[in-house]
């Protein structure tokens, strides 16, 4: 396996494409966009921006990269890996974006179970700049982009794998950038993810809704698993970790948080719904 520069690039600002020129990526109108002394690229303009730092904090993202070093999510990274290799010819280059890549630990770890098989051109976007330039500190080989799934700076019918983990899908946007027979591949956070987290940070837990799977225009659905699995957090630091790089950091009230940070173990389950689809051919 071995990794080639992602050259599919669309300007954000017109769509045309992106051709590298030195230190920066440069449009036919003359819109030029520097590639950042780390490694990254800043694609996401100010009028597409609703806030000043949109995104996970740098604190977030901190938290997301030391708990996803420890190994707890490795089987997601497993079960993500094989789905977005499975049916790829060993002797093409393949096209894969990850949309939200947060701090690049799927990409890496699919670059890593790729093996002998094919070459890849990824593309990690994210719309937080901390998430970005963590992605990019820890490997140079892809291209690392901040972006917003609203408007991927991607030319159309150029991927071959689209990748959502716990995002914000736009199918939209996803089926303009896909190649016919292209594969999106999704994770979402299943009933029971993290409910003994919930249980202890919130007053009470609401009853889930089983909600049919949708499958969006321009797709077809391939297959949905749920991957079950337990972990084991043994300290404040680790739990503190967890916390901090989820939406429940936020919405949890300050006796939850506080509870939370007066635990030095605990046991979870981990329940995610992994979906493939394919965008339609015609």
């Amino acid at each position: 396996m071995s990794i080639t520069p992602f050259l599919a690039l669309a300007c954000p600002l017109d769509g045309l494409p992106l051709q590298p020129n030195g230190s920066a990526w440069r449009c036919a109108s003359g819109h030029n966009f520097d590639i950042a002394s780390q490694g990254y690229t800043n694609l996401l303009p100010v009028q597409h921006k609703r806030s000043l730092d949109p995104g996970d904090s740098k604190e977030m993202v901190a938290a997301r990269r030391r708990f996803l070093a420890a190994g707890f999510y490795e089987p997601i990274a497993a079960a993500v890996s094989l789905a977005l290799l499975a049916s790829l010819p060993a002797d093409e280059t393949i096209s894969c974006l990850d949309a939200g890549c947060g701090e690049g630990y799927y990409l890496r770890q699919l670059a890593a179970a790729a093996g002998d098989g094919p070459t890849l051109a990824l593309l990690g976007l994210d719309i937080s700049k901390w998430a970005v330039l963590s992605a990019a500190k820890q490997d140079k080989r892809p291209t690392w982009v901040v972006g917003t799934n609203a408007r991927l700076p991607v030319l159309p019918g150029t991927l071959d794998r689209v990748l959502c983990m716990f995002g914000f899908p736009v199918y939209a946007e996803f089926a303009r950038v896909l190649k016919p027979g292209g594969r999106l591949v999704q994770i979402d956070a299943g009933p029971d993810h993290l409910r003994e987290l919930r249980e202890i940070i919130y007053p009470s837990l609401k009853p889930e809704r089983t909600t049919e799977i949708q499958t969006p225009e321009a797709f077809g659905r391939l297959r949905t698993e749920t991957l079950r699995f337990p972990i084991e957090l043994n300290s404040a630091e680790q739990i503190a970790d967890l916390l901090a790089m989820t939406p429940h950091l936020h919405r949890a009230s300050a006796e939850g948080r506080a509870a939370a940070a007066g635990l030095t173990a605990l046991s979870l389950g981990v329940e995610v719904r992994l979906t493939c689809f394919e965008r339609s051919r015609r």
